[in-house]
């Protein structure tokens, strides 16, 4: 029995392991120096799950290395961007994905997060991944509206699970990314 849960609790481990976000690119809007720069790539630092960080000030974009094996924070991204004053205009999230199949307009669990894809062929994502954060807050207005007229869904205008999605069995009120790849 013992060697039963050892086995599976090693499984469980490695599986979220294979599905681990390690980077992200994120492009930031409204800065206008050196100085707006340098605020956000602060405030990024200081979240407990960044290993690094490098900011690009000509495309005012920061690359950012997550700490292995830590939870990793998607609207502490986008709250830390915008307590330094300014918006998130892109961000993209690199993982390594292992047998995780994603079908559009469908809902997936993705270390331990709720994803809905939209704009995506049914595919199963193996390996390193990008997928593109495009709830209302992580992009330009302009790019969300695109984005929108993908699903009917009401989870995509609050990102928060709407009767659409406890069809499928999540919890109310559980917060929906909404992404494509």
């Amino acid at each position: 029995m013992k060697r039963s849960i050892l086995i599976l609790a090693v499984l469980v481990f490695s599986l979220s392991l294979h599905s681990q976000f390690t980077r992200a690119m994120l492009q930031a809007s409204g800065l206008t120096c050196a100085m707006c720069n340098n605020a956000i790539n602060k405030a990024l630092q200081k979240l407990p799950f960044v290993a690094a960080v490098k900011p690009d000030i000509k495309n005012a974009s920061f690359d950012i290395v997550f700490k292995e094996n830590t939870d990793v924070d998607i609207d502490g991204l986008k709250n830390a961007v915008e307590d330094a004053g300014f918006s998130v205009a892109k961000l993209k999230l690199t993982g390594n994905f292992n047998n995780v199949k994603v079908v559009n307009d469908e809902h997936v669990v993705i270390d331990g997060r709720t994803f809905h894809f939209l704009g995506v062929k049914e595919q199963v994502l193996n390996g390193e991944q990008t997928i593109t954060e495009v709830d209302k807050n992580f992009l330009t207005t302009r790019e969300f509206k695109k984005f929108s007229a993908d699903s009917k869904m009401k989870c995509l205008q609050t990102g928060k699970a709407a009767p659409c999605c406890t069809k499928a069995g999540i919890a109310a009120n559980t917060r929906i990314y909404h992404v494509t790849i």
